[in-house]
């Protein structure tokens, strides 16, 4: 596995992150109709998400390349099967792939290469399949709030380990989907108030390699 140009954090416990609590909600409001789905639950750190997406009876499956969040998820799931993998490693061969739907939730934005990382989801996705990503929200009104107040150094926080890399737009966000193959691209907001929010989320749908 290659994790040099994949930044992570430590994982302690089997809690929900808050995270989870405002983008669940918009997650399944962008979910495919029909199932239950074949889920690749990618990052999926101490297994939450991918845990509650299988008591509401689809087949999930969780790969992340921090070993206690893998450990953790294995614990406190022992029915779920969860592997230590990076998001740029081959996935053909875990069940449930070519997968139906992919999750992949605060991701992206620490990813050196999303582009490899989107051409992997794309390989990893049956015909027309989907992809859910949430990642931190940027926006033009969050952008001058956080400029008035001087927030920037607190807001990338460069000082932290690993952490945030990347920080996308809805705009930038939809054109590096389209650039690697996706399409019908859907967006919602997740947390704090209207363009302020935590989170962007956004469904793409898996072209055919002719760009149909």
């Amino acid at each position: 596995m290659e994790h040099d140009d994949v930044t992570s954090f430590g994982w302690a416990t089997s809690a929900v992150e808050p995270h989870h609590q405002y983008n669940i909600p918009a997650i399944l409001h962008l979910f495919p109709k029909g199932g239950p789905l074949n889920i690749l639950d990618v990052g999926c750190g101490n297994g939450y998400l991918a845990a509650y997406l299988s008591e509401a009876g689809h087949h999930a499956v969780g790969i992340d390349i921090a070993e206690d969040g893998i450990r953790i998820a294995r614990e406190t799931y022992p029915h779920l099967v969860f592997e230590l993998r990076s998001a740029y490693d081959r996935l053909d061969d875990l069940p449930g792939v070519p997968a139906d739907l992919i999750v992949s939730s605060e991701v992206i934005e620490h990813l050196f290469s999303p582009r490899r990382f989107l051409e992997n989801m794309y390989q990893a996705l049956r015909p027309d399949g989907y992809l859910i990503l949430t990642t931190p929200y940027h926006g033009y009104l969050k952008n001058i709030a956080i400029s008035l107040a001087n927030g920037w150094d607190q807001h990338h926080h460069p000082e932290r380990e690993g952490g945030h890399i990347k920080f996308f737009s809805e705009r930038s966000l939809a054109h590096i989907l389209i650039e690697n193959g996706f399409g019908q691209i859907t967006f919602r907001n997740a947390g704090r108030l209207p363009y302020f929010w935590k989170s962007i989320v956004c469904r793409a749908q898996k072209r055919d390699s002719s760009g149909e």
